[in-house]
């Protein structure tokens, strides 16, 4: 068989980088072999991400700069994966005719068969969501690990309807995977020699919790911690709400359980968390924190920041300020809000000024730069243990991770990759560390 070249580009979340790779086991079996070149593709195909409107712009962009290359080479195969697909469906092979596939968040299993048709010169849109019963079979395995950290999807799908959030509507109601499949994947993924498992959902930690008969997320980690060979654990993303007093011990109890953690807040004000429809208000947010403190006192919490929601006055953002003091957060993706069509916000009146809106944005990412920094600094003159995962940008350097997920770069050779390295850090940058081999 010839072989043919992939071109993905994958936008968005980890789900969209688990989906991505799935898709490149798919085709391979077709013929088909990943490629870092666009312009090498026999298919080039974007997998989406709709939750800002910024992100689905870019990708319509791609789409339209594509026109003149399917003209001088009308074999090659356009697709459209993911969240936008999911969201725009037919719409998109209607304002693109040089589009061949369009293929929603419930429909990746089809990407074989319409990657077959496409060849034949049939375009496709698969949008239709599926029933639980049918999407629980439809988890196929993702072929030729060979890195040290691997994703394992464990729910799909959302239940919360935040008010500003699409992620229902293009994802799909929550389902939990089956708890004997994630341990035989997660065991399959241990013998492979992959040291972290990175356990995956839209609200992962809400695991269990809808009746399917599947235990509680708490016990599933400490599943996880039991198989030999897995020496550390993370999950994302979680939901504050579902952070339970059982799930915080697991950090206090469970050694391969990474004192990382994801806890998007969005708002530090009541009001906005309300409007949001969060289901929890700024001082059970910081309890939550300090249990989480409390069973690992070195934990480092990420988060996600929403600016200039409708209706917010400048002392409820003072509040978001606040609260990023009282948690001092390690790292925080923050953005200023963007209505998403369908969604509760976009009905709400928007009178605040986008330039405010911005000088609002722009404050808060100047205060995590100077949280981001600290935090970094502290690494220096200590001994940590870094998973190398592959080689730096930097000649004759390989590149890392520690505990918390902070990148690490050391000088050092190949054969470190997959290992777990005791590195002295000599150096914490804005968003990188520096170290050295022992």
């Amino acid at each position: 068989m010839l072989t043919k070249k992939l071109y993905i580009a994958t936008f968005g979340c980890q789900m969209n980088v688990n989906d991505s790779e799935r898709i490149v086991t798919m085709l391979a079996e077709l013929g088909y072999a990943p490629t870092e070149h666009l312009r090498e593709g026999d298919l080039i195909l974007f997998n989406t991400c709709t939750v800002r409107g910024g992100a689905s712009d870019k990708v319509h962009q791609h789409l339209a700069n594509l026109r003149n290359l399917k003209k001088k080479r009308p074999a090659t195969l356009i697709g459209i994966a993911g969240c936008v697909a999911q969201e725009e469906g037919d719409r998109l092979l209607n304002d693109y005719p040089w589009l061949d596939i369009v293929v929603g968040t419930h429909n990746l299993h089809l990407v074989k068969d319409m990657v077959r048709d496409a060849e034949k010169g049939a375009r496709r849109s698969e949008t239709d969501f599926l029933d639980s019963s049918q999407r629980l079979d439809l988890f196929p395995p993702i072929a030729g690990i060979n890195r040290s950290s691997a994703f394992v999807t464990v729910m799909q799908g959302c239940d919360n309807f935040c008010a500003y959030c699409i992620v229902p509507y293009v994802r799909g109601r929550e389902i939990s995977r089956r708890f004997d499949e994630i341990m035989l994947e997660v065991r399959e993924l241990a013998d492979q020699r992959v040291q972290e498992i990175v356990l995956l959902g839209q609200n992962v930690n809400s695991y269990g919790l809808k009746g399917e008969g599947q235990p509680p997320f708490h016990e599933l980690l400490r599943a996880v911690a039991e198989v030999a060979g897995v020496s550390r654990i993370r999950f994302m993303t979680s939901h504050p709400k579902d952070m339970s007093d059982q799930l915080i011990a697991c950090y206090a109890d469970l050694p391969t359980l990474c004192g990382a953690l994801h806890l998007p807040a969005q708002s530090g004000n009541n009001r906005i968390l309300n409007a949001m429809n969060r289901g929890y208000s700024r001082e059970r947010y910081l309890e939550t924190v300090y249990k989480l403190k409390s069973a690992r006192p070195d934990v480092k919490l990420t988060g996600d920041m929403i600016v200039g929601f409708p209706g917010e006055t400048e002392a409820e953002f003072e509040e978001t300020l606040s609260l990023m003091e009282a948690v001092n957060y390690f790292d925080l993706f923050s953005f200023v809000y963007s209505p998403r069509p369908g969604t509760r916000a976009a009905e709400l009146a928007d009178d605040l000024p986008k330039q405010v809106k911005l000088e609002r944005l722009d404050r808060l990412q100047k205060l995590q730069l100077q949280h981001s920094r600290a935090h970094n600094e502290a690494y220096v003159g200590t001994i940590q243990q870094v998973l190398v995962d592959g080689l730096a940008k930097r000649e004759g350097q390989v590149t890392g991770r520690v505990e918390s997920g902070r990148i690490v770069n050391l000088s050092g050779t190949p054969d470190l990759i997959g290992t777990l390295a005791e590195v002295r850090i000599l150096e914490g940058y804005a968003n990188s560390l520096l170290g050295e081999l022992l």
